[in-house]
């Protein structure tokens, strides 16, 4: 980091720190005497650390800066599960043309001035919490608070990097700029331990529930065990253990299956605390999956983001929904990902198959049908610009031919020819149903959904995998099939490679969305050379207005994409290395 960016981050912004405090925890900032406080104007960073409820505000802004996926740009856009309409140079990473001065759209995913911003306010926290005025309870869990915060910022950078230098304390701008000039990069052996030790000690220090309070958006036991749980099954994983060219880069000594272990143990760990189970509110599977990312208070919920649609809300819905309901498109799932979801029987679908291809969108994985938005999906009622034209409220991405017998064919309101609008249409044919309320009319109102960081259903395939690669399949099997029977798949008895291929189609269609699928294809290796190469597809519908008349679909090309040996990890960037040269960039890029 620069020493103006020392400088600037020197100051606290305690005006925003407040602003958080009333927004996260309101019985901190509703005390009287905490509000009968000197104009914000007038405070000194030495006099935070003397005030109960500025330091809470100076931990709750660690929750804040964390970055949610509810954005108009989806990680899944850079990845075989969408494509985002608008570009916003999510082009140059799908089509392989990053750089150390230009890794696009990634930029504001890994986030490596913000995350260190972030993990040096938690370094200072722990130099200044001990003298605090506050008693031991509330300072130990703060500390937990930040050992977890510290924990899931250097987590972020490591799986966009591997090895990043692991800074532990402040420094003085002057005194310290040697120091500050030498940093190295840790070995992504040294990053991944400090982690663990950090969600160890986050663990240690937190509660399981805090008494009296339903909020999943404030880090527990729990939420630092399943934390563990995730980097230790990335750890494991062969991109970090086969091949591997530098120790910045992963593991080049030790034994893969010992890091197995440790996944597999963690993660049993979360399921020992026996607090938490997935979420089956219904008999249909495909609202118990729904509901999982709209009901805001579960047991399935481990930490999330929680939004109130009186301080804005969440605009997932208007940035993702269908543009004939003056939506604006935004992440548009490929044909690619569509084509993956298993028929309801557990076999494949394949567009070789005639009575499959004739009827692609009937008698699939339920979570389908809680996932994706395709043509002739019921969805809600349309704007009044809309609903003369389709009262029902249908999803149109197709070209149909009209009642009357005329020539001229008509465009579905959901395409890029929409008579409602055009301009928010869809390239793939498809739109996003996953986490959007169809009770919401987005153009005018905003969302209050979760946006959930960790759900136990992720613990489970964490668990499930370890064990699978350790070669424990019956240890793997009914926690693997709790998470397929609860969508409403069969389960599956499966074994060697079909039970590794089973693990890794749950992981896909059950954390669709999540910002998964970028680090497991890359983390596995070879899904990410075949599935992030080749050409992104849509679908295009040729249907009828007319009764009893067959609809026509038939993939297309809608970009193509390029993914190499140097994307599975991103470049140092190119101005961090010219600040400090001892910072090593990746190898392939020596």
């Amino acid at each position: 980091m620069s020493l103006s960016k020392q400088r600037a981050m020197k100051k606290l912004n305690i005006i925003q720190y407040l602003a958080v405090a009333a927004l996260l925890y309101s019985t901190t900032a509703c005390n009287k005497d905490f509000l009968e406080k000197k104009p914000l104007t007038e405070y000194q960073e030495s006099e935070v650390w003397q005030d109960k409820g500025l330091v809470q505000a100076f931990v709750n802004d660690l929750y804040v800066q964390m970055r949610p996926g509810f954005n108009e740009v989806m990680l899944s856009s850079m990845t075989d599960e969408s494509r985002f309409i608008h570009d916003y140079n999510t082009s140059r990473v799908v089509q392989g043309n990053i750089s150390p001065d230009d890794i696009g759209a990634l930029n504001d995913f890994s986030r490596w001035d913000n995350h260190y911003k972030e993990i040096r306010n938690c370094n200072m926290f722990f130099e200044k919490i001990d003298n605090v005025p506050v008693d031991d309870a509330t300072r130990n869990t703060m500390k937990g608070e930040v050992h977890f915060m510290r924990a899931w910022y250097y987590q972020m950078l490591v799986k966009y990097y591997g090895g990043v230098p692991l800074v532990t304390k402040t420094f003085n701008v002057k005194g310290d700029e040697q120091e500050i000039l030498n940093i190295k990069r840790a070995t992504f052996e040294t990053c991944v331990k400090f982690i663990a030790d950090e969600c160890d000690s986050a663990a240690k220090l937190l509660p399981l529930s805090y008494e009296g309070i339903k909020d999943k958006g404030r880090v527990t036991k729990g939420a630092a065990m399943a934390l563990k749980s995730r980097i230790l099954l990335f750890a494991a994983s062969d991109l970090f253990n086969k091949q591997v060219k530098s120790p910045l880069m992963g593991y080049t000594t030790g034994d893969q299956m010992a890091r197995f272990r440790l996944a597999k143990d963690a993660a049993k760990a979360v399921m020992d605390l026996g607090i938490y189970e997935l979420y089956h509110p219904t008999d249909s599977a495909a609202e118990n999956y729904s509901r999982i990312f709209l009901d805001k208070d579960h047991k399935e919920l481990i930490f999330v983001k929680q939004y109130d649609k009186a301080l804005l809300g969440t605009s997932h819905d208007l940035y993702n929904g269908p543009n004939g309901y003056h939506n604006w498109g935004g992440n548009v799932p490929l044909e690619n990902f569509v084509s993956g979801y298993q028929m309801r029987d557990g076999s494949a679908f394949s567009w070789s198959n005639a009575a499959q291809a004739q009827a692609p969108y009937v008698g699939r994985d339920p979570r389908f049908y809680a996932t994706i938005l395709y043509d002739g999906a019921k969805w809600k009622p349309r704007p009044k610009d809309g609903a003369e034209v389709d009262p029902v409220g249908v999803i149109q991405t197709g070209k149909y031919e009209p009642k009357n017998g005329g020539v001229d064919s008509v465009w579905g309101l959901d395409t890029r020819n929409s008579t409602i609008e055009n301009w928010n249409g869809t390239f793939s044919g498809y739109y996003m149903r996953k986490f959007m309320d169809k009770n919401l009319d987005a153009q005018f109102f905003r969302g209050d959904q979760n946006w959930i960081f960790i759900r136990y259903a992720e613990v489970l395939l964490n668990y499930a995998e370890a064990s699978i690669w350790l070669g424990e399949e019956a240890d793997a099997l009914p926690v693997l099939n709790s998470v397929r029977t609860r969508a409403g798949m069969p389960a599956t008895a499966a074994t060697g490679d079909a039970l590794k291929d089973m693990l890794k189609y749950e992981r896909r269609y059950e954390l669709a969305f999540e910002e998964h699928r970028f680090f497991d294809a890359r983390r596995w290796m070879t899904d990410a050379m075949t599935a992030f190469n080749g050409s992104a597809k849509g679908i295009e519908v040729l249907g009828s207005m007319i009764a009893n008349h067959p609809f026509v679909y038939r993939p297309v090309s809608i970009q193509d994409r390029t993914f190499r040996e140097k994307d599975y990890l991103l470049p140092i960037p190119a101005a961090e290395i010219r600040k400090n040269s001892n910072l090593e960039q990746q190898v392939p890029y020596k």
